[in-house]
């Protein structure tokens, strides 16, 4: 290991000294005017800005249906810290809240209103949140983000006395010369941004403009050369435009958390508590100006901050103690739970609140494979030391997840695990994607109830320590922990619900039997040799046939006809009635007719149809020689030993296994085929 000298030169050669710089920017407000003429996007209201950064990592459009197009925001995946807030299956709901901000930054109406995020415990509305805060820190670090507040230089000191709530500087020019400053910044063409100078300065700055026009006698131009303009850079640790406030005991909270307070110690100084120099504007409303404020469970909110927060959002302006209403520009974001949101439903005291919210409903994913991927961020190999996780384990915890949360269809041909499968891309007979939206269109309240990720977490977590000896953790230990949790589970509180969740983790146990049953199947069948020998024998009696013609027999030279029961043995297995043999063979014919025109050879692993079709037969012929039942019995001998090795090692090399959880998912299978249950699994 290197020495300390050696560590302190490789930390001087990561830093960025030019952006050191840039970001402790200081000039006078005319250089800050040359900035505005330069980049008029520097004096971006808080809607634009919030705006503007989410855009700025990218957008993917893509098409969710044939019907419908869909925004991905890749903000949203968290790409400022590789991913580790990214939130998965929410583009319907981030489409709509993007679009509300849009709405807002063009000044259509949204800015007057609080952004509710709503939905069940567990959804990821605090994760939003938190990415948008975290991610407005990193943007108003960077060249395209750059905001700018202004203070006052003293004549005797190198003091400067910074505005507290980091106003936009041109809040300076005086209303009457507004209008034709805007002209001046905004006549140049193509520009993305107009200027607009929109609030007036807060009682501090507004306190100190007035004492220096009294002392330069109303000279303006004097007035701005005691001004100066530095760079701001966001911080929610610093209490810098970022502002998080969470309702506590009403006993002991009150407003001035909100808007600020009396600073007592300097009353002694100044003689009066209506002087702004003796006020803290340090509330969350103060903090969080030109920037975003986030309310959590804004709804426990108590009465008495009701009227700040309306305020806040209808007229952007706040009203600190002693003090006349002040204008505030920032993003006002809310969340809450389901229950709470009904109690707001049914208040009457809160009507004006509903009339001032935009709600954005973040509802539980409803897709398998973005359940998964919620999971997998935590549980992985690069996360999970010293434990393996074996294959499948994530995924029937989020397969149960996601049933918990589906409501039944109204399709009596149509299982819910069914439903999982379409609304997961699968393909049914008989369903096309007319008939998914029709499914997603008939309810009413799917993904806002069911279990939360946060238990299914806590229950993977628990499988990885209750089991010390073991390597790996495997599908079975995971379901007896969510089983054994419902019955302390707080949000259950009734015991059909109970019963209901039980009768899905049976569903999914049955579902995980076909799935490993299906992969020993196809471990057993993975021999390539007998897979291409196999497909041979049987295309050169399907071209036999299908031209009438004799095959050869390799091995008498013999010319005989078509191997009929072959082909009849592979087709079934794919459900190929006899009715409609001739077709799917003349079908193969074409298929390998056309690969031969493009000067391109045959390979049975590019049919998926056929290839199932192989492995199930080949699975058919070896599984009694193989004789996996034995393991049951543990009475092996060494040839057949050294088959089920070669199996075993088939599935730790092609699906993820290692040595322990694939000796558990071999004796697994083995004990189905030893009750009788040997029905292959298409």
């Amino acid at each position: 290991m290197n020495g300390g000298r050696e560590l302190i030169s490789l930390v001087a050669e990561m830093q960025d000294l030019t952006q050191y710089r840039k970001e402790n920017w200081t000039g006078t407000f005319e250089e800050y005017l040359d900035l505005v003429r330069d980049d008029p996007k520097i004096t971006r209201n808080a809607f634009q800005r919030v705006y503007d950064m989410i855009i700025s990592h990218g957008v993917e459009t893509y098409e969710s249906s044939r019907q419908e197009t869909r925004s991905h925001y890749t903000f949203f995946d968290d790409p400022i810290e590789n991913g580790k807030d990214g939130v998965f299956g929410l583009d319907d709901s981030l489409e709509q809240f993007v679009n509300a901000l849009k709405s807002a930054a063009h000044g259509y109406g949204i800015e007057k209103r609080v952004l509710l995020l709503h939905g069940p415990v567990g959804s990821s509305k605090s994760t939003i949140a938190r990415m948008l805060k975290k991610g407005l820190e990193v943007y108003s670090a960077s060249d395209e983000g750059a905001v700018y507040t202004l203070g006052w230089k003293h004549e005797d000191v190198e003091e400067i006395d910074w505005c507290p709530m980091n106003e936009e500087p041109l809040h300076l020019v005086p209303m009457s010369y507004r209008s034709r400053l805007e002209q001046e910044f905004n006549s140049k063409d193509g520009l993305d941004y107009e200027v607009k100078i929109r609030g007036d300065l807060d009682p501090y700055c507004r306190f100190m403009y007035n004492e220096r026009m009294k002392q330069h006698d109303g000279d303006w131009t004097k007035v701005i050369k005691d001004i100066r303009i530095k760079r701001v850079i966001f911080s929610e640790q610093d209490r810098v435009g970022i502002g998080t406030f969470q309702p506590k005991d009403e006993k002991n909270q009150d407003s001035t958390e909100l808007t600020g307070d009396i600073n007592y110690r300097k009353i002694a100084e100044l003689g009066t508590d209506s002087d702004p120099r003796a006020f803290n504007f340090d509330g969350e409303f103060n903090v969080a100006n030109r920037g975003i404020i986030e309310f959590i469970e804004v709804l426990k909110l108590d009465v008495a901050f009701l009227y700040d927060l309306l305020g806040a959002s209808q007229e952007h302006k706040v009203k600190p103690k002693k003090f006349a209403q002040t204008d505030i520009d920032e993003v006002i974001i809310g969340h809450t739970n389901e229950p709470e949101y009904r109690r707001l439903q049914n208040n009457e005291f809160m009507e004006a609140l509903r009339d001032r919210t935009v709600k954005i409903d973040i509802p539980y994913v409803t897709k398998l494979s973005d359940e998964i991927k919620i999971y997998e961020k935590d549980y992985n190999s690069e996360r999970v030391k010293g434990k393996h996780i074996a294959p499948h384990t994530i995924e029937v915890a989020a397969m149960w997840a996601i049933l918990t949360r589906l409501e039944e269809p109204n399709n009596a041909g149509l299982t819910l695990l069914q439903k999982l499968k379409l609304y997961d891309g699968k393909t049914l007979p008989g369903f096309t994607e007319e008939n998914v939206l029709e499914l997603r269109s008939e309810v009413n309240r799917e993904g806002m109830q069911g279990i939360s990720p946060r238990y299914v977490q806590d229950k993977i977590s628990n499988a990885l320590v209750r089991y010390p000896d073991a390597n790996s953790i495997n599908p079975f230990m995971v379901m007896n922990e969510l089983e054994a949790g419902l019955k302390h589970h707080s949000l259950i509180n009734n015991e059909d619900l109970r019963g209901r969740y039980r009768e899905l983790l049976q569903v999914v146990k049955e579902e995980y039997e076909n799935i490993v049953k299906n992969e020993v199947q196809r471990a057993i069948a993975a021999d390539e040799d007998a897979l291409k020998r196999l497909c041979a024998n049987y295309i050169d009696s399907v071209k036999a046939y299908t031209q009438r013609e004799k095959v050869k027999n390799k091995f008498t030279g013999q010319y005989e006809e078509p191997d009929e029961r072959l082909m009849r043995s592979i087709e079934e297995k794919i459900d190929i009635a006899d009715s409609r043999k001739d077709d799917f063979r003349r079908e193969m014919m074409n298929y390998i007719g056309a690969l031969s025109i493009d000067g391109k050879s045959f390979d049975y692993k590019t049919n998926e149809r056929l290839y199932k079709a192989l492995q199930l037969k080949l699975f058919e012929d070896q599984k009694d020689t193989i004789k996996l039942t034995s393991l049951v019995s543990n009475v092996v001998d060494q040839e057949t030993q050294a088959k089920i090795d070669v199996v075993k090692s088939r599935l730790i090399r092609d699906h993820g296994y290692d040595d322990e959880s694939a000796t558990d998912v071999l004796n697994y299978v083995a004990s189905i085929f030893a009750r009788g249950d040997v029905k292959p699994d298409g």
